[in-house]
């Protein structure tokens, strides 16, 4: 590392070199936390996680048994291993239950007591988590991916959602209709076959 900046500084290196060194150096280090775990409650493999942006306490996680579970992330116990505990789950028995695996789940940008959910039963589910019932669902004719909500956009309650299509349909949060439909373009990458090889020119 002092190799690094001993060069950056003498001006020998790239500076974007150092940058790539350092971002590589720390993925390297990254290693599990090991006092703090999660509550297993999912049956089955875990697709989706959010934390709520307001206060960072809360996350989602959506599962491939399309069980969706909320988690309080705070330490209460104040001990410095814990485990963080499920406050509540939408479960297999729950009436409004994503019927196939849950590919995204997303809060609500501005408040905590809305979220949504998307799954491969080609829905996009609208969720009051005070309640945990849905609040609207929209249903497509091809399966869901992902979807998305801008968390700066303040003059419009859109939510973009990728299905198995190529087209984006943009959901209207406040009059529960697909206001939109972005079509998507295919790129083909063509190539071309030389019948004679190049001949490559020597530069001295």
């Amino acid at each position: 590392m002092l190799g690094f900046l001993s060069a950056r500084q003498a001006g020998l290196d790239d500076p974007l070199r150092f940058r790539r060194a350092e971002s590589t150096r720390r993925v390297f280090a990254l290693e599990l936390n090991k006092d703090r775990d999660v509550e297993r409650i999912h049956g089955s493999g875990v697709n989706t996680l959010d934390i709520e942006p307001v206060e960072g306490r809360y996350m989602l996680s959506g599962g491939s048994d399309g069980v969706i579970v909320l988690y309080d992330l705070e330490n209460s116990s104040r001990q410095p291993c814990y485990t963080c505990k499920a406050v509540c789950s939408v479960g297999r028995n729950h009436p409004d239950v994503h019927k196939y695996s849950v590919e995204t789940v997303q809060w609500y940008p501005h408040d905590t007591g809305m979220f949504t959910s998307s799954s491969f039963d080609k829905t996009l589910k609208v969720w009051d988590t005070n309640t945990l019932q849905t609040a609207d669902v929209f249903n497509f004719e091809e399966t869901v991916y992902s979807h998305h909500m801008s968390p700066v956009a303040t003059k419009h309650c859109l939510v973009a959602v990728g299905t198995r299509g190529p087209k984006v349909q943009l959901c209207d949060l406040k009059s529960g209709s697909c206001s939109h439909i972005l079509q998507g373009i295919f790129l083909f990458e063509t190539t071309t076959t030389l019948s004679k090889p190049l001949n490559k020119k020597k530069h001295c």
